[in-house]
């Protein structure tokens, strides 16, 4: 089996960018992201500090995160439910970074990563995917963009949800949201010393797609699409 994995800071468009990627080699694509945005999501709903390591220790044990594949996209579950749909908004992705911090979150999650790799080839996007859950990949990318960027891009995204925030708010969103991932005790995110750098800053969709799936030709010669 081939493992891809792409890391990098919040808002460097990994997911839909890997998404695209995967589907044009027929790869499995796992966003490691929406799990720890379905942790932080039932952390909130049950009233928990997300940064609580203890309540959310115990809160875990009568929690299940689980995958679908429904029309060849990732679908999320909590105990069962369907909540794919509600783990985008600007609070969740706050309480994500908190209960991805917490090393009791990590283990619960990282033997499931695992396993989905070993039992298919994968594009997997996350903070820690070529550091920590897969050191092995055949293929590491470090997925980036200004921050400046990042943020205009994440504006637009939520404008078309209809949400709110203002482009100043959400700048100082990604810019908290990368110092809580970049200075985590567990698992911080870093670039791995074998990880090819992909910058779209000036690039657009179709351009960072073609980028991305250049590095994976060239290390695996995976066809393309």
């Amino acid at each position: 089996m081939y493992a891809v994995a792409i890391d990098g800071p919040a808002g460097a468009g990994k997911s839909t960018i890997s998404r695209e990627a995967a589907k044009r080699i027929g790869f499995l694509y796992v966003d490691t992201g929406a799990l720890y945005r379905a942790v932080a999501y039932d952390m909130l709903e049950n009233k928990i500090d997300p940064a609580d390591a203890q309540a959310v220790c115990r809160r875990l044990q009568g929690l299940e995160i689980s995958f679908g594949y429904s029309g060849g996209e990732q679908q999320v579950y909590r105990n069962g439910e369907n909540i794919t749909g509600r783990i985008r908004t600007p609070e969740v992705s706050s309480a994500a970074s908190a209960v991805s911090a917490l090393t009791v979150v990590r283990q619960f999650l990282f033997d499931q990563q695992q396993a989905i790799a070993r039992e298919n080839n994968v594009i997997m996007d996350g903070r820690d995917i070529g550091t920590t859950v897969l050191p092995h990949a055949q293929v590491k990318i470090y997925l980036t963009a200004a921050v400046e960027e990042r943020a205009r891009r994440r504006f637009i995204e939520l404008q078309q949800k209809g949400e709110g925030a203002s482009l100043d708010e959400v700048l100082k969103e990604v810019q908290k949201r990368d110092e809580n991932d970049m200075n985590r005790a567990v698992s911080p995110l870093r670039r791995a010393e074998d990880a090819v750098l992909v910058d779209t800053t000036h690039l657009d969709f179709q351009q960072s797609v073609s980028a991305v799936l250049a590095v994976i030709q060239e290390k695996i010669g995976a066809g393309i699409k």
